[in-house]
């Protein structure tokens, strides 16, 4: 996994590295400038050749600094640019101005209240370096209005629009809109994603690409129980995932899924052999005896016992140590058993996962969600989500007036307090946090999208209980099952139904060098 930085997080971290004396700031806006420019070049090769027209657009701190870079190099490669500044040149801080100072040698530098959107307006291309990864207010007249003529004009045309860091109108920290936004062909950013990079919210819809720009800075090393550690999800390593000679099924733990009455057995099925596939070594579904021979007749490899109720469920369970990992929610039910069920396993204070009917008690009784523990994962879709945690969702809900703005990861992570246990907020961007503070981002990719399909959660949930049974700790079982629920639906493809995606996790394994 990668970590990765807020912009807070990466001012600082340039600051310390410029303090220490191995880099200036004016060198690494240089470098900034020019990555800028190559990555352009990369998106757009045919750019390196004839006469080009660059609007850029300079705000008032050092992404603006990063802009005055940019006109200059393109400058020096012969192109025509316009330079428009929304800051007077006494307030740019430092390196900035020494920059605007570089390239007022060459050209001019307008106010941004000058530039006319018309039928005459016909670059190439139009480079935001507005604001960056350090916007804290809304977007309001008249910079609203120039963006939206901006946007209209480059959706009619030719043009193109590269953004610096991130879309001026989008929180680097939470991918939201505040006000209004540049809509981007490319973004470059530097060092690393942000996390605003990688949320649907509102990032997703104002940038088509993001290119990261490597600039020279240190490896920024944190410990791995800071409460700040927000990573990005990837594929995980064979090392997580293998197992040696020499050890029984045991010791690959055994799962437990709580099934639901007759003839809503199937979620259970799905998630038992999502268990099975990923490695547990034994997976058994507790079920009422009027489900039993609906669920023989679907499974070999998976066990089944018999419980009409908690008192069973204790007797079958309780003293058997080795059932150490238990998935409730997929075709449980909502009624009097399903109620006495869900609290009998809570009551073990084991591994639990707890999906779709589970979530629904927990959100209707709060005895129940009063007894979730430090082992359990929730893993709500945003509609249970705003059943289980109303106030935090209506925060999310409201739209931001100011950064950093409320995000997901405040969200999960506010959800994740609250609950006390590790919850996993699913959707196109998934977001997983522990108690403690500690969150992974599995970004959206449209490679995955045949996920959206009916019963890929209960396979999700099966895929976590399966890994809490092989001894992952809740927020890496639940990190790692989603990284592997998305390699399997990128390695079927189009087509992709439920049942494919646990026969797809061998060749994901293989793959990965499992």
């Amino acid at each position: 996994m990668t970590e990765l930085l807020t912009g807070a997080e990466m001012r600082a971290h340039e600051t310390a590295a410029i303090e220490s004396g191995g880099v200036t700031g004016l060198e690494l806006m240089e470098r900034a400038g020019q990555g800028v420019v190559d990555a352009m070049f990369a998106q757009w090769p045919d750019m390196r050749t004839g006469a080009r027209h660059v609007v850029v657009l300079c705000g008032p701190g050092n992404n603006g600094g990063d802009g005055f870079v940019v006109a200059r190099l393109l400058k020096e490669r012969g192109w025509t640019a316009d330079v428009f500044c929304l800051a007077a040149p006494d307030n740019l801080p430092p390196d900035a101005r020494q920059n605007f100072d570089r390239w007022a040698d060459l050209g001019p530098v307008f106010p941004i209240t000058e530039l006319q959107i018309d039928s005459d307006f016909k670059p190439d291309l139009v480079v935001d370096a507005l604001f960056g990864t350090g916007l804290t207010r809304a977007i309001e007249a008249p910079l609203d209005l120039l963006f939206s003529e901006i946007n209209a004009h480059a959706v009619r045309g030719d043009t193109k629009i590269l953004s610096v860091d991130i879309p001026s109108g989008v929180c680097a920290d939470s991918g939201r809109v505040l006000g209004d936004s540049l809509r981007a062909d490319l973004t470059v950013t530097f060092h690393g994603e942000k996390p605003g990079h990688l949320l649907t919210h509102g990032f997703m819809a104002h940038s088509k690409k993001v290119v990261v720009s490597d600039i020279g800075l240190p490896p920024h090393r944190r410990n791995p129980s800071d409460a700040n550690l927000i990573l990005k999800n990837e594929a995980p390593t064979a090392s997580t995932l293998g197992k040696s000679g020499g050890r029984h099924k045991y010791d690959y733990g055994h799962a437990v899924v709580i099934s639901g009455p007759a003839a809503h057995t199937g979620a259970a099925r799905l998630a038992a052999r999502g268990a099975l596939r990923i490695g547990a070594g034994l997976v058994t579904v507790a079920a009422r005896a009027q489900a039993l021979p609906e669920l023989a007749a679907h499974q070999t490899a998976v066990m089944l016992r018999q419980v009409e109720g908690g008192a069973d469920l204790r007797v079958q369970f309780g003293d058997d140590a080795r059932a150490n990992a238990f998935c409730a929610g997929p075709a449980l039910g909502t009624d009097d058993v399903a109620v006495d069920l869900l609290g009998a396993v809570l009551a073990l204070e084991r591994a639990t996962v707890l999906d779709a009917d589970a979530l629904t008690l927990l959100a209707e009784r709060p005895k129940l969600f009063a007894a979730l523990h430090t082992s359990c994962v929730l893993t709500p879709h945003g509609g249970e989500f705003a059943r289980l945690f109303p106030e935090i969702a209506q925060k999310f809900a409201r739209p931001p007036t100011r950064g950093p703005a409320y995000s997901k990861v405040d969200a999960t992570r506010d959800a994740a307090r609250k609950a006390g246990c590790v919850v996993l907020f699913k959707g196109p961007d998934t977001v997983i946090a522990g108690p403690d503070g500690r969150c992974v981002i599995n970004p959206p990719d449209d490679s995955a999208a045949w996920l959206a399909t009916a019963g890929s959660g209960d396979v999700l949930a099966g895929f976590i209980c399966g890994l809490l049974a092989r001894g992952l700790p809740p927020l890496l079982a639940a990190a790692t099952g989603t990284a592997l629920h998305g390699e399997c639906a990128r390695s079927f493809g189009p087509g992709l139904i439920a049942e494919d995606l646990p026969e797809a996790l061998p060749g994901v394994f293989r793959q990965l060098g499992v």
